[in-house]
C-alpha cells in the first residue's frame, strides 16, 4: 500500500478568497493536507489582527474539500509545526519571496532540508487578498458585536494594545488610519480612547462630568460611523451605581468594548491635580459593589469594565493600591487602571512587579501622560496590557489653532498661515464619500 505523502499549508485564512482555493487545491493533488492555521497572536505580529476570530476561521478551513485537518500555529515561525509533523511537502504562495516573510520562507527551506522535505510553492493569485478585503470591509463599516468584541481579542493577542485619544469623528480617522515603521514593522492604534477630559474640552466645558451620557455617547456615534475600530470609553466614577448600570447597557449597545471607572466619589476632578484640591477615595466595599452590579447589567461576555485605582495619586499609599486591585478582580472587574501623577515611573514599576507576582493574567491598563519617558517595550516587559495616549490630540490641536488664528489677525490675510494648515485637497481627501 502507498502511503500518502504529508502536505503542509500553513495560512492566515482571515477572508477565505480564490488565492486560498487555488493553494489548497493544488496541495491536495500532492497528498493529505494539514492546514496550519495562524492563531490571532501569530497573524497580529506582523499585521493587522484578523476580521474573523481562530475559531471561526478554522470552521470555514476544515470544511474546504481536500484538507484532512486542520491545526493551530502559534507563530509566524513554521518550525515547531514542521519538526513536530515532518511534512513531506510544504506548499505556500510564491508571494512570500519578498516582505515581512522572506526569513520564514527561508527558515521553512532550511527545517525541511533535515529529513529531505521539499518546498512546492503556487503562483500567486494576483488582484485579490486578504488585507485587499479587509480594507474594502473597513470602509464598508463594522458591526456592533464585531467592533465590541475586538478589545479582548487584541489584549489576548498581541504583547500591548495602543490606544489613542479621539474627541471627534476627525480625529478617530487619524487613529484610524495612521501608519508609521518602527524597527522595520509597521506600528498603528489598535483603537480609540473617548475622553471625558477632552470631550469637555472640545465642547469649552470643565472636566468635572457637566456633559451628560446622552451627550458624550452621541459623540461615540459620530466616531463609530466613519470607524472600525474599538473604544475605551472614560466613564469617570461611573456616576451613582443605578445610574452605572444604566450606562453599562448604553455603551455596550453602542458597540463601546470597555468602560473605566475610577474610584473617588463626589464632583469628579482630574488625577493629575492629585492632593492639591479636594478628592475622596471610595471605599473598597461601595466600589465593589458598583462592579458588580454594572457586571450584573451587561447583556455581553464581550463588553469589559476596568477598575481605575487612584490609591498612588492621592498618596494612599502602595498597599492600598494592591489591596484594591485584588478587591476589584474579585468583584467581577475585566482589567485595572493604576495611574501615577509622578514622571519618575518608579511607583508604576513598582506596582506592576507585586501585582504581576500574584497575578498573571488580569489585564493591566496605563496611561503615561505624566510619566511619559516609558517605551511600549518597557511597558511590555513590567506586564502592562494597554497603553492610552489620552489627551495628546485635543493638546496638539488646540496650539496649532491658536497659532493660525494669532497669524491671521497680525498679518491681516492668510496666506502667512498657510504653511501649518492642510490643503483643501488634502481635506477633502482624508474625508470617506467626499470625492
Amino acid at each position: 500500500m502507498i502511503m500518502s505523502k504529508k502536505i503542509y499549508v500553513g495560512m492566515s485564512a482571515d477572508l477565505v478568497h480564490p488565492g486560498h482555493m487555488n493553494i489548497l487545491k493544488e496541495a491536495a493533488k500532492l497528498g493529505d493536507v494539514t492546514v496550519g492555521l495562524l492563531t490571532d497572536k501569530a497573524i497580529a505580529s506582523y499585521k493587522r489582527m484578523p476580521f474573523m476570530s481562530f475559531e471561526l476561521r478554522k470552521e470555514v478551513i476544515e470544511n474546504i474539500k481536500g484538507v484532512s485537518s486542520v491545526i493551530a500555529q502559534e507563530t509566524l515561525d513554521y518550525r515547531p509545526n514542521l519538526k513536530r509533523i515532518k511534512p513531506d511537502i510544504v506548499v505556500h504562495g510564491d508571494d512570500w519571496k519578498e516582505g515581512v516573510q522572506i526569513k520564514t520562507r527561508q527558515q521553512v527551506i532550511d527545517t525541511l532540508a533535515d529529513w529531505g522535505g521539499e518546498l512546492v510553492e503556487i503562483k500567486y493569485t494576483h488582484g485579490i487578498s486578504s488585507t485587499q478585503l479587509n480594507n474594502a470591509l473597513a470602509e464598508i463599516g463594522t458591526t456592533v458585536d464585531v467592533r465590541r468584541a475586538r478589545l479582548r481579542r487584541l489584549i489576548n493577542a498581541k504583547p500591548i494594545v495602543r490606544i489613542l485619544e479621539a474627541h471627534n469623528a476627525l480625529s478617530a480617522l487619524i487613529a484610524e488610519n495612521t501608519v508609521v515603521e518602527r524597527d522595520g514593522k509597521n506600528v498603528y492604534f489598535d483603537g480609540v480612547w473617548s475622553s471625558s477630559l477632552t470631550d469637555s474640552t472640545a465642547r469649552g466645558k470643565p472636566d468635572i462630568e457637566a456633559i451628560d451620557m446622552t451627550s458624550r455617547i452621541s459623540s461615540v456615534n459620530d466616531i463609530f460611523e466613519v470607524t472600525s475600530k474599538p473604544m475605551i470609553f472614560d466613564g469617570d466614577t461611573g456616576g451613582k451605581t443605578e445610574h452605572f448600570e444604566f450606562n453599562v447597557r448604553s455603551l455596550e449597545r453602542a458597540g463601546v468594548s470597555a468602560v473605566v471607572i475610577e474610584d473617588k466619589t463626589g464632583l469628579k476632578k482630574n488625577s493629575l491635580f492629585g492632593n492639591e484640591v479636594k478628592q475622596t477615595q471610595e471605599t473598597i466595599e461601595n466600589f465593589c459593589d458598583k462592579i458588580n452590579r454594572g457586571k450584573a447589567a451587561q447583556l455581553s461576555d464581550d463588553f469589559m469594565i476596568i477598575a481605575r485605582i487612584e490609591s498612588l495619586i492621592l498618596e494612599a499609599g502602595m498597599k492600598d493600591a494592591l489591596i484594591r486591585a485584588e478587591a476589584y478582580i474579585k468583584s467581577g472587574a475585566d482589567g485595572i487602571m493604576i495611574h501615577s501623577r509622578h514622571k519618575d515611573p518608579a511607583e508604576i514599576v513598582e506596582f506592576m512587579e507585586k501585582f504581576r507576582a500574584v497575578d498573571n493574567s488580569t489585564p493591566v491598563v496605563v496611561v503615561p501622560t505624566s510619566f511619559n519617558s516609558v517605551t511600549v517595550e518597557e511597558f511590555i516587559k513590567m506586564g502592562v496590557n494597554v497603553v492610552i495616549s489620552a489627551n495628546h490630540m485635543l493638546r496638539a490641536a488646540y496650539p496649532a489653532m491658536s497659532k493660525v488664528a494669532k497669524s491671521l489677525l497680525k498679518n491681516g490675510r492668510s496666506l502667512e498661515a498657510e504653511s501649518d494648515c492642510m490643503s483643501i485637497k488634502e481635506i477633502l481627501e482624508i474625508i470617506p464619500g467626499t470625492k
